[in-house]
């Protein structure tokens, strides 16, 4: 029998509430600038691997190569294995999204059903993510993002590997901080203007595969934010690709200005 999704929201569900109170204080130690906490183990390890092996090859999936980034995304789920979707929305259980904003300080917390900007993520040898901020708000700009769901599913992944999650706390001037893409980790983060976060390059001939959800919410994290766009800047060593890219997000902040939803559609959601 196929495992259905209120089965893996349960499952999640139960993992969380069982360590709420140590997640409650991890979280606590980082809310003041980038709120964040993490759990290990999150589902039974046979079923983590199964997702894994379910995960499309990068010739189905969509290559994204810039000086943003170079990674590759799917978010066409019903293009993909039934499992994979399951997960996805399993994600967006009413109780798990209540219990995660509960452990995060927030209220009136949404999931989204169409998957902006999330779904699957795959990152090959020399893949990167560079330091951004998350789009401020949904895809009709009716809600802001709060939250970024990260679960990692690629097996005997290692720091040494590259391709780990990194949180910029004090800024891009100063040290960030690394949280290992982990098999089988969930990372819960804050999204605002100041969220800082991009992803290191990858080392390893091997694909990092993580699942992706963003929880939105009628009110901002925090009380100073303002819409912006996605928004990419260079690290220390790349002050020329910096240059580039606040060139690049601010074209496209005045583009934004002028057309409330852009020039045309962001493709990068699930068409149902």
């Amino acid at each position: 029998m196929k495992i259905r999704k209120t089965d893996i929201a349960q499952l999640i569900f139960d993992n969380l509430t069982a360590n709420r109170e140590l997640l409650k204080i991890q979280f606590l130690k980082s809310k003041d600038t980038i709120g964040y906490f993490f759990i290990d183990d999150l589902l039974p390890k046979e079923l983590a691997i199964e997702i894994y092996n379910k995960f499309p090859a990068l010739d189905k999936a969509i290559r994204k190569k810039n000086l943003r980034e170079f990674k590759f995304t799917a978010y066409q789920m019903d293009s993909y294995d039934t499992l994979l979707e399951q997960v996805i929305y399993a994600f967006q259980d009413k109780k798990v999204i209540q219990l995660i904003s509960e452990i995060c300080d927030l209220e009136e917390v949404y999931g989204d059903e169409n998957l902006y900007a999330g779904g699957l993520s795959l990152m090959g040898k020399d893949n990167f993510l560079n330091p951004h901020l998350d789009n401020s708000h949904d895809k009709d700009r009716n809600r802001w993002r709060v939250l970024n769901l990260l679960y990692y599913v690629t097996p005997n992944w290692t720091i040494e590997n590259g391709g780990n999650l990194e949180v910029w706390p004090k800024g891009l001037k100063q040290a960030q901080t690394t949280i290992e893409s982990k098999f089988n980790r969930l990372v819960v983060m804050t999204t605002h203007q100041e969220s800082w976060h991009s992803v290191s390059k990858v080392l390893k001939e091997d694909i990092r595969c993580c699942i992706s959800n963003y929880y939105f919410s009628k009110q901002p994290f925090l009380e100073s934010d303002k819409f912006h766009v996605t928004t990419f800047r260079g690290r220390s060593s790349e002050k020329v690709k910096d240059l580039f890219l606040r060139l690049d997000n601010t074209l496209r902040s005045n583009i934004r200005k002028l057309f409330k939803k852009g020039i045309r559609e962001n493709p990068h959601q699930y068409k149902k």
